[in-house]
């Protein structure tokens, strides 16, 4: 018997729902697929938490950062400084964690046109890729090879060096190459054991002493007293504040133009005592003609160099301590 009208309406409706079915289910399919295709790590993280050595070369220059007793340092001009533990972190898992790296081409001829091509003479100079040399004991975990952006910007090409095949991805990379080695120096004057930042929690006595007065702050119980100043009523909170911008003192850069025996040094200094019985020394010159100072703390050989605004936040009078 032919088919009512409205048993062919019923029979395409299905027929129309069972297609959308089926191409929606394609679409997750090939996405799918595609999404584990260009899924992709450049490193192993368990490689990456033996390499001890990262060699960083720019169009700016290059520099390397080496791991000596757990600890990172930067090697800038035959000059070694302490580096950023948590910028080092940072930069590996970028290339440990497993992300979207999609392969655009395995071509060599295509290199340059990503600005991959290893420059053999010097007419390429100004087009050479970044290159970053991640080792082990001597031995090349990862050499990567950084090229051009995309043409939104916000991806980047990137090649083994070893290898033709280009893949994209997350440009964020690039904050990390395209910076001078200052960017990776940990430029704080007061760092734990592992290079970290020291808790206030840590802190059993700070003491100050300028041209004028000492000012001794020590931890009694959950709170503090003050001595070599008069404070009748301390209030706490400040005192833990004050402390607080103590223990985040950092210079913009480290300074060749004063050397260690320098009389300047003699000016201020500040003892900070740990729990664990860890202490600093550091000695303060006074204020350049614009404010700047300089510090030198126990236990290396470099001069920090302190901008104005901060330099003002390390001193401060008695009246600050006491409660309104």
């Amino acid at each position: 018997m032919a088919m009512t009208y409205k048993n062919k309406l019923y029979f395409l409706i299905i027929l129309i729902a069972v297609l959308v079915l089926l191409y929606s289910g394609s679409l997750i399919f090939n996405s799918d697929l595609t999404a584990r295709r260009d899924s992709f790590i450049w490193l192993d993280s368990k490689a990456a938490e033996k390499a001890d050595k990262i060699n960083i070369s720019t169009q700016m220059g290059q520099f390397e950062l080496f791991k000596h007793n757990n600890l990172w340092f930067v090697l800038d001009e035959d000059n070694i400084y302490p580096a950023r533990q948590i910028r080092i972190q940072d930069f590996l898992s970028i290339l440990t964690t497993r992300s979207s790296w999609p392969v655009r081409s395995s071509s060599p001829s295509n290199h340059e046109r990503f600005g991959l091509l290893m420059p053999d003479d010097f007419a390429h100079f100004y087009n050479q890729p970044s290159r970053i040399t991640i080792s082990a004991d001597k031995t090349v975990l990862l050499d990567l090879l950084v090229g051009e952006d995309d043409v939104f910007r916000g991806e980047s090409y990137f090649r083994k060096f070893d290898q033709n095949e280009v893949r994209s991805g997350n440009n964020i990379i690039k904050t990390y190459t395209n910076n001078h080695a200052g960017s990776w120096f940990n430029l704080r004057l007061f760092c734990d054991e592992k290079g970290g930042d020291i808790d206030l929690s840590s802190v059993q006595r700070l003491t100050v002493t300028t041209p004028d007065e000492t000012q001794v702050f020590t931890r009694r119980n959950r709170g503090w007293i003050v001595s070599g100043i008069e404070v009748d009523n301390p209030d706490i909170p400040e005192i833990e504040s004050y402390i607080r911008t103590v223990l985040n003192a950092e210079g913009d850069g480290f300074s060749d133009t004063i050397t260690l025996d320098d009389p300047r040094f003699d000016y201020s200094t500040m003892v900070l005592e740990l729990g664990n019985a860890r202490h600093f020394t550091v000695r303060l010159t006074m204020g350049d003609e614009n404010g700047r100072i300089f510090a030198h703390v126990n236990g290396n050989n470099l001069v920090y160099s302190i901008p104005a605004w901060s330099a003002y936040r390390l001193y401060r009078e008695w009246e600050n301590f006491q409660m309104q």
